[in-house]
């Protein structure tokens, strides 16, 4: 059996430096008045990367609560990835902005249907009722975490569910261990496209590592 993991990690990009003017042209799609007629200094400007909040791990407390997380700012895109649990490879994946909305990707195609499993593992940005419809109307079985109530903690019974999905949803970490550790993946380009390309190409090359990993493993028993 394997399942399907559809976390994102942010990948930082070059920050630029715009006014709000700027800022205000670019969210809107049109070119920067200040960069019409100027292609060079155009190219040098990514208007396709924005900026998001990435949290720190916040420990829970007993009572279900959380300690306050740490925000840091990323400027750049995310890098959205299903892999199946068994053997970690990478099924399926995509770059938005870093300030895309997570658990809309998981109705946009980053989900396998021809996985031998039909168990979702993701973390609670993916909670929502239209996911939840979308996977039980295509024959997939939710594992998403459940998320805290507002204003009241969390019941125990969802606690201890959320920690047994945690324990299987921990599988994903590696993936991106290994492409920012010794892979050193950085998004230094500039624009969507070549952050794809670049992300794609790092996706595939841990396939082929996982790939190889696998092969050997008979050889080292």
């Amino acid at each position: 059996m394997k399942e399907l993991q559809t976390p994102n990690r942010g990948l930082a990009a070059p920050k630029q430096r715009n006014s709000d003017g700027e800022k205000a042209d670019i969210k809107a799609g049109r070119v920067p008045e200040v960069r019409q007629g100027h292609p060079a200094k155009l190219r040098q400007k990514d208007r396709d990367a924005r900026w998001t909040l990435v949290f720190g791990k916040a420990r829970e407390r007993n009572d279900g609560t959380r300690h306050a997380g740490i925000a840091i700012p990323l400027f750049g895109y995310k890098n959205h990835i299903s892999i199946d649990r068994r053997h970690g490879f990478i099924r399926r994946w995509d770059v938005t902005d870093a300030a895309a909305h997570d658990g809309a990707k998981l109705r946009d195609g980053l989900l396998d249907r021809t996985n031998t499993a039909s168990t979702v593992w993701a973390d609670s940005a993916y909670r929502s009722q239209a996911n939840e419809t979308f996977m039980e109307s295509h024959g997939f079985k939710s594992q998403v975490h459940r998320r805290k109530p507002r204003g009241r903690p969390m019941a125990p019974h969802i606690r201890r569910a959320n920690a047994a999905r945690s324990s299987a949803r921990a599988a994903i970490e590696p993936v991106f261990a290994h492409q920012k550790g010794p892979m050193a993946l950085t998004i230094r380009t500039i624009g969507i496209a070549r952050a794809k390309a670049k992300s794609g190409l790092a996706n595939l090359t841990y396939n082929f590592r996982r790939l190889v990993l696998h092969e050997r493993r008979p050889a080292l028993a």
